[in-house]
């Protein structure tokens, strides 16, 4: 969707004199009704993008109509052949834009400035500074589930904050913290990446903002850029959500030193107790018990997924079509891609 209008002031940002385009890329699967509200709001931007590439997972619905109708270049992608980092590098190698913008197909931009507010860390003095990826807040709507609604907030707070080397010591593997479900990386980074990592299974986010912060860039967060989000999982799927969790990071042993310095989940449910206790919904906790168990549970079975059977596996995850490949080990990361020094003075 190249955009040629008499809108080019309010949709081209500036760097440095050059012209940035913003590529905005969404992979899809039956991405129902709330999609049309996406691609509605997305032409509605400030800044509005250069190109709009769909992918999609031969959707049974009218996702690619819709798409199309939008004026997207729409990809396709077989279901068996779906990861969260291969689908994107393909979407991504056919985008035009000097940044790419990776959003989910349930997200829901809350004003017209968060293309705007999302790719502005990347450009200027903040880019001077080696800020080169960034995400956005996401806030619960109002028909999450309590829960979900502390979650967001825990995760998402409402200042803007920027993370580096440095803060690895006292965050842990919160440094590497973000999330595709709106995120914003510079082209040229993203190439020097190598891309996301593929396949993968979960967390092709953190694990590509661990290797730029390894590598000596930064990541911001920007809570001005504001997408609603909301996940109402039941117990079992989050059981699920985190058996993958796990296998992923079983796959990428290389991040585990940094896994053990954080109380992230601690930290989570210890503000979702004190949530419940101020709004006076005690009701509620033994459904944060509940959840909090399957987590812990399904986080640890997926680090020792190699010691359980296979059937049992694929029936624990979300992800079943990918099983083939991990059971090939192709899933497997002994070291990451184009990290610096500091990785390695970690890791040894």
């Amino acid at each position: 969707m190249h955009i040629n209008d008499d809108r080019q002031a309010a949709r081209d940002h500036h760097a440095n004199g050059q012209s940035v385009n913003v590529s905005v890329i969404i992979p899809t699967l039956n991405a129902g009704d709330s999609f049309g509200i996406l691609l509605k709001l997305l032409k509605q931007q400030t800044v509005q993008p250069y190109e709009l590439i769909i992918i999609d997972s031969c959707s049974d619905d009218a996702t690619a109509m819709l798409a199309e109708a939008a004026g997207a270049k729409v990809l396709t992608v077989q279901r068996a052949e779906f990861d969260h980092g291969g689908t994107r590098n393909i979407a991504a190698a056919a985008a035009s834009g000097n940044i790419l913008l990776f959003m989910t197909q349930d997200v829901i931009p809350v004003n017209s400035r968060m293309i705007e507010q999302l790719t502005q860390p990347l450009l200027g003095e903040s880019a001077c500074d080696g800020v080169v990826y960034a995400y956005a807040r996401q806030i619960a709507e109002d028909n999450g589930h309590i829960l979900e609604q502390f979650a967001r907030r825990n995760n998402y707070p409402v200042d803007s904050s920027v993370q580096c080397y440095d803060d690895i010591e006292r965050q842990g593997i919160k440094t590497f913290f973000c999330s595709n479900a709106c995120s914003a990386i510079r082209r040229d980074v993203f190439q020097q990446m190598g891309g996301f990592q593929s396949p993968v299974i979960f967390n092709e986010d953190m694990f590509m903002a661990a290797r730029c912060v390894l590598s000596g860039m930064k990541i911001a967060y920007c809570a001005d850029a504001q997408v609603y989000h909301t996940h109402n999982y039941t117990v079992k799927q989050q059981l699920k959500r985190f058996f993958d969790n796990g296998v992923s990071m079983r796959c990428n042993a290389w991040i585990l030193p940094y896994a053990s310095t954080t109380k992230a989940g601690s930290k989570l449910i210890r503000e979702q107790l004190k949530g419940l206790r101020d709004a006076r919904k005690l009701q509620y906790i033994p459904r944060l018990i509940a959840e909090s168990a399957a987590k812990l549970i399904g986080y640890k079975l997926g680090m020792n997924y190699h010691r359980l059977p296979n059937k049992f596996c694929r029936r624990l995850s979300m992800h079943r079509l990918i099983w083939d490949q991990i059971e090939q080990g192709n899933l497997h990361v002994t070291y990451p891609i184009t990290v610096g020094e500091h990785a390695k003075t970690k890791s040894s």
